[in-house]
């Protein structure tokens, strides 16, 4: 839409170049920034301008929209909240509205109905996660970007631990989308009334009306308050789901975290408005069907003629009875998660390990034929995945529900499982393995709140007998970028406290304390491998919670002792990918306003001399990193990989591979590995990049995952694959899954 007489030429010095649309509040403009990049910025109108009540409405709008920065978000550029004519610039988001997509092609289905779902639920859980709730989730407050959908005008959001601004006369919201406590009691709002709202929305998504429609607003507000929704065209799967986060009182709902979990073990292409058929040659359409039906509450036959078979409202309460909190918002600052390690000379990995290269000529374990299992958690439903480490002749894996599994590599045959009954910290995987011992991470059961939140705790490795557990932090995401709360140095576990105060080494097999550290003052650490050695990085307190690292400090951590060295100041925002030369190697993360967007810089802290030497690449790269073999990798969202020379940040290769939001790199058998939740696989030659083979998805994850550790784990010349549901498979890397 071109500009109108009486639009201004620029707003805060970015040039205007199209009207992209004018609402109640404002108007909002196309612009771009001084490198080009687009950005939508919303003018508010004059009237509003001295408005003093307004103006509080705009600051919450801008806080709040700074304060979200997920994958699914508009993240905030620049803004003005203050100025005569109040703006604030975002992020750029092409693509229809999903008002204009249901008005033009009509309403969605099967796959396409399950990523939106999913992908607003994800929105939703980012937005929570960081204290907001949005108030106004509407189809016109979702883009449909070739990325996926994305949330955005966050106008009349608030963040939960605020007053809610108490808006006199007012009825704040879109009736047809908002939750009953919102046109009751206004001020009580939480993030479970946005839950509602989604719940609408897919309605809305699936039929093209929404569940309480009516004649007049008045008359739909009526029914939002009193009335059941109309389900009766909604395919039965996702009514089941829907009915859930459409009861009338908040505690009834899932959060939003709860909600991804239904969603992401629903049927592919969700089934018809009937009876849920089980599809044969789907990965997870059968543990779907099992999983809804294991989480109801048995009731008596429905009597003859009801419509309880055909609507399945009678799944939906029975859901909605006894649904349960199965994930809490677990970090609460998200940066680049990845997987505790083991610490093994030279290595520094997401799931650390035995994943130095193999040589070409490496046999397979005796016996060995391919194989496939999923290994059960503690908790029904926790969408997480195994990390696994290969010593010797056994396989150790865990992760979410699960502590630690001993697994056979020639068959997949489980030895022991030591499972976790409570929520698990997202990206908190298997801790690593001594000669004798397994680490991992329990998290403790909602009924018993006097456990520990969270421990590590140390299993025999040849029988699974648990020896001991230490309550354990769960911070070094926000201090990182990766979630790696504990190391396995040697025969030692260095571990973070309960109350992140300290750190603590322990003898991993008796658990004896053979020192404790204090943190700097006015600081919190995480532990950093670096080759044989032990690195603190920390950050202010300040810093941590304005959740903006700026400039993380490194010390040296004497192995005997706990002595920290010499501080050492970095850069940042960094995040520690490896060590090569003597020397840690960090990506320096590049800022959009106050989202990450990638990694622009490298920066290089040589152990010995404390020196640190800087290179910044010819341009940002946005993706998944890792280092193995002296090369930093990033994997890209669409497939894309691309290896860097720490030393001067230089591209060395890039390629397309077929493996979406892949995660890696391993090393093992002449080749670099990656993979993503689904499975998929593709090995690249470590020269040069060239593609060696693919293969197809083996479970039903989600592509376009950033920051996740490294799936694979190589076992002499097998491969075994961690992938989505708990899911592990394995093969030949000379004979590898073909591709159709």
């Amino acid at each position: 839409m071109s500009l109108r007489g009486g639009d201004p030429a620029e707003i805060g010095g970015y040039p205007l170049e199209a009207r992209l649309g004018s609402g109640g509040m404002g108007t909002v403009f196309l612009a771009r920034t001084s490198s080009g990049r687009p950005v939508a910025i919303k003018l508010i109108h004059q009237q509003f301008a001295g408005d003093e009540e307004f103006r509080i409405r705009f600051r919450q709008e801008v806080a709040a929209a700074r304060r979200v920065s997920g994958a699914f978000t508009a993240a905030v550029v620049d803004a003005a909240p203050e100025a005569e004519q109040p703006w604030m610039a975002t992020t750029y988001i092409e693509g229809d509205t999903l008002a204009q997509r249901i008005a033009t092609k009509g309403p969605l289905d099967g796959a396409e109905l399950r990523k939106l779902a999913i992908g607003l639920a994800e929105a939703l859980r980012d937005i929570h996660r960081v204290g907001v709730v949005h108030r106004d989730l509407k189809p016109s407050n979702v883009v449909l970007s070739p990325e996926g959908p994305r949330v955005i005008d966050f106008g009349i959001s608030r963040a939960v631990d605020q007053q809610t601004l108490t808006m006199t006369g007012r009825v704040i919201g879109t009736p047809p989308f908002m939750s009953p406590e919102q046109l009751q009691a206004p001020r009580g709002v939480g993030p479970r009334s946005d839950v509602f709202s989604l719940g609408t929305l897919l309605v809305y998504s699936a039929t093209g009306h929404g569940p309480f429609d009516a004649d007049s607003p008045y008359m739909t507000a009526y029914q939002v308050v009193h009335e059941e929704p109309s389900l009766g065209a909604v395919p039965v799967a996702l009514r089941a789901v829907v009915e859930a986060c459409l009861d009338k009182a908040p505690e009834g709902r899932p959060s939003a975290d709860e909600l991804l979990v239904l969603l992401r073990d629903l049927p592919s292409d969700l089934g018809g408005t009937g009876a849920c058929p089980v599809v044969a040659g789907r990965t997870r359409d059968m543990v779907t069907q099992h999983h809804l039906a294991t989480r109801a509450t048995p009731v008596p036959a429905a009597p003859a003629g009801s419509d309880a078979g055909r609507s399945g409202t009678s799944l939906g309460r029975r859901l909605r009875r006894r649904w349960r909190p199965v994930l809490a918002a677990a970090v609460a600052v998200a940066a680049i998660g990845a997987g505790a390690a083991a610490l093994k000379p030279g290595g520094f990995g997401g799931n650390g390990s035995d994943n130095s290269a193999a040589a070409p000529g490496a046999a397979l374990p005796h016996g060995f034929e391919p194989w496939r299992t999923t290994v059960q958690g503690g908790r029904e439903g926790i969408p997480d995945e195994l990390r696994c480490v290969a010593r010797g002749d056994a396989l150790f894996c865990g992760g979410g529900g699960v502590v630690a599994t001993r697994v056979r590599p020639q068959d997949g045959s489980r030895v022991w499982t030591a499972k976790s009954p409570g929520v698990p910290v997202q990206g908190m995987h298997l801790v690593g393995a001594t000669d004798d011992t397994v680490l991992g991470y329990r998290f403790a059961a909602e009924d018993a709140p006097q456990d520990p939140p969270a421990e590590v705790v140390a299993l025999d490795a040849d029988s699974g007998r648990e020896l001991w557990s230490a309550p354990t932090g769960a911070q070094s995401t926000a201090v990182t970028g990766r979630t790696r709360d504990a190391v396995v140095v040697g025969s030692a576990v260095v571990t973070v406290d309960g109350s992140n105060s300290r750190f603590e080494a322990r003898d991993a097999h008796s658990g004896e304390v053979d020192w404790t550290t204090p943190f700097p003052p006015g600081m919190r650490c995480a532990s950093v491998p670096a080759g044989s050695q032990l690195l603190a990085m920390c950050a202010t307190d300040a810093e941590l919670d304005a959740a903006e690292v700026r400039r993380p400090t490194l010390y040296t951590v004497d192995r005997a002792s706990g002595t920290l060295g010499p501080p050492v100041s970095v850069d940042g925002p960094a995040v520690p990918v490896g060590f090569a030369d003597g020397r840690l190697v960090l990506l320096q993360v590049h800022m959009d306003g106050t989202a990450a967007a990638g990694y622009d810089g490298v920066a290089r802290v040589d152990v010995a001399s404390r020196k640190v030497t800087y290179a910044r690449p010819a341009e940002t790269y946005a993706g998944t990193p890792g280092m193995v073999g002296g090369t930093v990798y990033v994997s890209g969202q669409t497939g894309v990989v691309t290896a860097l020379d720490p030393a001067t940040g230089r591209k060395r290769w890039s390629r397309q591979t077929g493996v979406e939001g892949a995660s890696g790199p391993v090393a093992g058998a002449g080749a670099l590995y990656f993979s993503s939740a689904t499975g998929r696989v593709v090995a690249l030659s470590p020269s040069g990049g060239e593609p060696l083979w693919t293969t197809d998805p083996q479970a039903d994850g989600l592509t376009g995952e950033q920051g996740a550790s490294p799936r694979v784990t190589v076992a002499g010349r097998a491969v075994v694959v961690a992938a989505a549901g708990n899911t592990l498979f394995a093969f030949d890397t000379r004979k590898p899954p073909k591709s159709a």
